[in-house]
C-alpha cells in the first residue's frame, strides 16, 4: 500500500519531472533548446506523450531547438531510456 509519505514524494518527483516539458513556451527562437534539453524532452518523452494527449500544447519534441545536436541528444536519450543500448549486451547463461 502506498503511504502518504511515499505518494508526496511520487508527486513532487512528477512535478519535478515534467517542469521542464518540450512545448511549455520556455524556449524561443532567441534563446533555442539545445543538446542538454535534447537528452532530458528524450528521457521525459513518454510522459510529455501522455500529457500532450489532454493539452494539445505539449509536445514530446521542441519545435524551437539549436538543430541536429538537439536531435542527436533527444535520439540518443530515446535509444538509452527505452533499452536501445541493451540489445548490444550479452544475455548471461543461467548456471544449473
Amino acid at each position: 500500500m502506498l503511504t502518504a509519505k511515499r505518494f508526496i514524494i511520487l508527486l513532487i518527483f512528477l512535478f519535478l519531472l515534467t517542469s521542464c516539458i518540450p512545448g511549455d513556451g520556455k524556449h524561443t527562437a532567441d534563446k533555442p533548446a539545445g543538446f542538454l534539453w535534447g537528452i532530458w524532452h528524450g528521457w521525459i518523452a513518454p510522459i510529455s506523450l501522455i500529457i500532450s494527449i489532454f493539452n494539445p500544447t505539449i509536445r514530446i519534441y521542441e519545435t524551437e531547438n539549436i538543430g541536429w545536436w538537439y536531435d542527436f541528444a533527444f535520439y540518443i536519450a530515446i535509444l538509452g531510456g527505452f533499452g536501445g543500448i541493451s540489445l548490444t549486451r550479452k544475455r548471461r547463461k543461467s548456471k544449473k
